[in-house]
């Protein structure tokens, strides 16, 4: 009660016209961010932070969290009509989003996705807002080796729940590490991997990765293909809207798991990218249709949303609670704070109270306020299927030479996007995937860097990973998805084998 009290005075601070306005200012500006590849939610609030120096500190940290809903708002729209993720954690709603377009479905895969984004930030604002002491105190147990726990049980849920060959899994993985490692060491200082390039002294981004695999490599695929734009109509109306919603709640177990593993990802913090992976993973394995994934199911555009919605709402709790941003975003945001004199913790909900509540508050309006911008608009970005492939084709080559050029303002950056597209063109073509690719591209480092920290704790011990209930049952639960497919198969055999010896007594 006390709680929904402060709520309830958190929406009068919301209530002012010019907080309302700075609302869907910051809204619209997420969503143009989103839909550029490169840019991204984190570099789109670091760059208009400056802005906001002004406001007050509730009006602008009220519409540079609405830039980050825009941000995740918008990175759907590229993925599910170009196949180019506008945000990393847009990566798996491609899988299905895309081919839902292809099919003529834009409006309903555009809509599912909105929809599943809503409800994912919803399910963790209602956390923030009722669970914040019990799960700032739960995040505060995390050390390296449960950082790492938590990434490991990342990959082997891709691994051991996916339907592509485990083979290739592992291959386009260990590529992956092997990228993810080219740069400095984060721990020692010392190169690896650059053979006196200056260039790749900072390694491969992610961005640039993700913007030729995607972007580049579907071009080139769709040029082999005749130049057509697969999936050239898109009519969107009302009428597509109310139909979609109508079939969305049957999905209701999907979205609730995604949400809890989205809300789980972003406390502790994993990130929304990680988590629409798992997210995807689980409904793959879980669902009815799970062997139509990747075909154009709706329940795959439902899964990755809901949980990097999620997630990178509930990243703010830890941030607000305990100083420690749970996404890039947050950090930015986080720095934004201090500059405003407002210091992240506990004291924060007790000095500032206003400030806080009414970030909440914004939490809730924002995204309904984004879920009617984006809807509004979907016409506009649908109708884009409709200009011939041979002009749209230049156009989003050059938005993703801007975007790969943005990320470091390096020359060199476009042309390491142009390998990755030929690189994404060859894992298509040989039809290896190219997510476990991506999944260890932006996970290695931080996993490389969370194992070695928890060897020097324990003086190279492997037993830290099963030191505590907490990092024990998560790397025990890590172990069991990865060896999951050989424990089915031996699980089906001996069934078999057990009907097959009961059907010979019976005779």
């Amino acid at each position: 009660m006390e709680a929904l009290g402060s709520l309830i005075q958190g929406f009068g601070v919301v209530a002012d016209p010019m907080n309302i306005v700075y609302m869907f200012i910051g809204i619209t500006l997420g969503v143009l961010i989103g839909v550029l590849p490169g840019l991204g939610g984190a570099n789109g609030v670091a760059i208009l932070l400056p802005l906001t120096f002004g406001m007050s500190p509730t009006s602008a940290i009220i519409m540079l969290s609405c830039i980050y809903w825009g941000a995740l708002f918008g990175g759907a729209i590229t993925s599910v009509l170009f196949n180019i993720p506008g945000e990393p954690w847009s990566v798996a709603t491609t899988f299905d989003g895309h081919p839902m377009a292809q099919k003529g479905h834009a409006g309903e895969a555009l809509t599912t996705a909105f929809t599943s984004s809503f409800f994912g930030a919803f399910f963790a604002v209602i956390v923030i807002t009722f669970l914040a002491p019990v799960i700032a105190a739960f995040a505060l147990q995390f050390g390296p080796a449960e950082f790492f726990a938590v990434q490991m049980l990342t990959f082997c849920s891709f691994v051991g729940m996916g339907s592509d060959s485990p083979f290739k899994v592992l291959c386009a993985m260990m590529l992956g590490f092997a990228l993810a490692a080219v740069g400095i060491d984060t721990v020692t200082g010392e190169l690896r991997m650059t053979f006196g390039s200056v260039e790749l002294l900072r390694g491969f981004d992610f961005l640039i990765a993700v913007i030729g695999l995607f972007g580049i490599g579907e071009i080139l695929l769709t040029m082999e293909e005749g130049l057509a734009f697969r999936g050239k109509s898109a009519r969107i109306s009302a009428t597509v809207v109310w139909r979609t919603w109508k079939q969305l709640p049957k999905y209701w177990v999907t979205a609730m798991r995604g949400s809890i593993v989205g809300c789980w990802m972003g406390i502790t913090p994993g990130g929304a990218t990680p988590a629409s992976f798992m997210s995807y993973g689980l409904a793959k394995r879980f669902s009815r249709n799970g062997s139509k994934f990747g075909t154009g199911e709706m329940e795959g555009v439902v899964a990755p949303e809901t949980a990097a919605h999620a997630a990178g709402t509930s990243a703010l709790l830890p941030m607000l609670t305990l100083g420690i941003p749970g996404s890039p975003t947050a950090a930015v945001l986080l720095g934004g704070l201090l500059i405003w004199g407002l210091q992240p913790g506990p004291l924060l909900f007790v000095e500032q109270a206003d400030f806080v509540w009414g970030l909440i508050a914004s939490m809730y309006l924002g995204n309904i306020a984004g879920l009617i911008v984006v809807l509004t608009t979907v016409p506009l970005f649908a109708a884009i299927l409709r200009i011939p492939f041979s002009i749209i084709a230049p156009v989003i080559v050059v938005i993703c030479a801007v975007g790969a050029y943005t990320v470091h303002n390096a020359f060199f950056d476009v042309v390491l996007m142009l390998v990755f597209g030929v690189l994404g063109y060859i894992f298509k073509k040989l039809s290896y995937p190219l997510a476990p690719l991506v999944l260890a591209l932006v996970l290695g480092d931080m996993a490389e860097g969370s194992f070695r920290q928890a060897m020097l704790v324990s003086q190279g011990d492997l037993a830290i990973f099963w030191s505590n209930y907490l990092v024990g049952g998560i790397i025990t639960l890590a172990l069991f998805m990865l060896f999951w497919p050989v424990i089915s198969t031996f699980i089906r055999r001996k069934s078999g084998t057990t009907g097959g010896t009961e059907a010979v007594a019976a005779k």
